[in-house]
């Protein structure tokens, strides 16, 4: 476990300390899964290069299948820093490069998933003491957090 940790800790400092240069227009050069949602939040990152999925069991059962950790980020459309991440991160063509091939990405919108954020948000605030959004969290193939 420890060395799991490790490994992602070396990977999120590569995804967030990334040069936001390589940020392209996003508008309409990607589509991931998001493209079918209803939530504006969640419609707002459907033209990121991360392969952003809803939560819902078929996401849940291909992180299962391919042994992958999730990475769950959680946020809202009013949010600033919310929007502050998606523009310097998950529009980052090499960020999203890293998340891809080493996680299956998960978008929720806590104001229609109220209770996936609570779990996570629960856990977060046990690992460190705080919390708040966006809300980033780690969690292994079968949804158990691990880092935030």
């Amino acid at each position: 476990m420890r060395k799991l940790i490790l490994i992602f800790s070396f990977q999120l400092a590569i995804v967030f300390t990334s040069n936001s240069q390589n940020t392209q227009n996003m508008t309409q050069q990607f589509t991931n899964n998001l493209i079918y949602e209803t939530s504006p939040y969640l419609l707002q990152h459907a033209h990121n290069p991360v392969n952003w999925f809803a939560w819902n069991e078929e996401t849940l059962a291909k992180a299962k299948k391919e042994n992958k950790l999730i990475l769950i980020s959680v946020g809202y459309a009013a949010c600033h820093w919310c929007h502050v991440m998606e523009h310097e991160s998950f529009e980052d063509v090499e960020v999203a490069q890293v998340m891809n091939s080493n996680y299956i990405n998960i978008k929720v919108d806590r104001e229609e998933r109220p209770n996936i954020d609570q779990v996570y948000m629960n856990a977060i605030q046990l690992m460190t003491g705080q919390g708040g959004w966006p809300l980033n969290v780690v969690a292994l193939p079968d949804g158990r957090p691990v880092w935030g």
